[in-house]
């Protein structure tokens, strides 16, 4: 993050948020140091899925690929709202995303707006396919203080060999909207970071993100490695550049996973998602919920921090992160900042 942002991010404390940013860093410490379950304090990060429903047709994304085995659907206002008023006073950080393109949710700026009133720092991930002039302006107001856009090509040729579906000019004239309006309005907000997902059809314009970043007068370039579900054998978009992979290629030709998995994941102690239906999993990568720690329609949500089912997969996460299938192609600290 930039300085400017670091100081937006430093605004939305309270000394509440702060004594229980200390809870949640000395219980995962300890707990990595013991190897035996502490969890005091609340989540200081949340992510909450305004829609699974998509656009595009990624091809390694469930979302894109239509290949979810849970249901499509909405986040609803009155449910977030009801959410948000639970967690707020330790809520540090929002992020609107999980599956899918927020925007497509009608509701989703007034829910960004929502939880930037309660002093939340808010983020969001979009393909910028419906940042139209008014919607620009709308995100804007909204108060909105992260907006990363995902652009992964900076021609249209190699854009939609990933984005299958979409329209790299609308990604730039988005971004140009987005640009305008907070020159419009005044406003140091969104900081606007262009993601590039690194891939092999792309990975030769790394240096050309940069220079249209700058043309256009985006705040930050991320380079974001890519998860692949079949990589053993190797995949057609697993980069030659070691830098940006998730994998190694082994002397016997199969690739492997590069970082080494650990037992321990500040996630499990410090964050956690919450899709549109109001389940509550581990994290990101559990994108078909199938580890389901909670629901959000039946359980308030601190209780299910603290449950015992939550308890017990921390510990198993102590013990053996090897034996948990979403923490098998984990990326934990893989983003490359440009």
């Amino acid at each position: 993050m930039s300085l400017s942002n670091n100081i937006q991010l430093l605004k939305k404390l309270s000394f509440t948020k702060l004594i229980n940013a200390c809870k949640v860093w000395m219980s995962y410490h300890v707990s990595k140091g013991s190897k035996k379950n502490l969890n005091k304090g609340f989540p200081i990060s949340l992510a909450i899925e305004p829609t699974t429903s998509c656009n595009l047709r990624c091809p390694e994304c469930p979302s894109g690929l239509r290949q979810f085995t849970r249901p499509i659907g909405m986040l609803e206002p009155s449910f977030f709202k009801h959410t948000i008023d639970t967690v707020y006073k330790e809520l540090i950080y929002l992020t609107f995303y999980f599956q899918g393109e927020p925007y497509l949710n009608p509701h989703f700026l007034d829910m960004v707006k929502y939880a930037a009133d309660k002093k939340i720092y808010t983020s969001t991930s979009t393909n910028a396919h419906y940042l139209t002039p008014e919607m620009a302006e709308k995100t804007v107001k909204s108060k909105l203080d992260r907006l990363i856009i995902s652009i992964d090509g900076t021609t249209q040729e190699t854009y939609e060999q990933y984005r299958i579906g979409g329209s790299l000019s609308k990604v730039i004239t988005g971004t140009k909207n987005i640009i305008e309006a907070k020159k419009k309005l005044k406003s140091k907000t969104p900081h606007i970071v262009f993601q590039f997902l690194v891939v092999k059809p792309n990975e030769h314009q790394l240096e050309d993100v940069k220079v249209l970043a700058n043309e256009l007068g985006v705040d930050e370039v991320v380079f974001k490695t890519a998860q692949v579900y079949d990589f053993e054998n190797g995949n057609a978009l697993i980069p030659d550049n070691i830098k940006y992979s998730r994998y190694k290629k082994n002397a016997d030709g199969t690739y492997s996973i590069k970082n080494k998995l650990l037992n321990q994941c500040w996630r499990m102690w410090s964050s956690c998602v919450i899709t549109w239906d109001g389940l509550v999993v581990p994290c990101c990568f559990d994108k078909d919920a199938k580890h389901q720690l909670g629901n959000l329609k039946t359980e308030d949500f601190k209780t299910v921090w603290k449950s015992n089912l939550y308890q017990s997969f921390r510990k198993s996460i102590l013990k053996s992160r090897s034996e948990i299938d979403i923490c098998k192609n984990c990326s934990e600290g893989t983003k490359v900042w440009a």
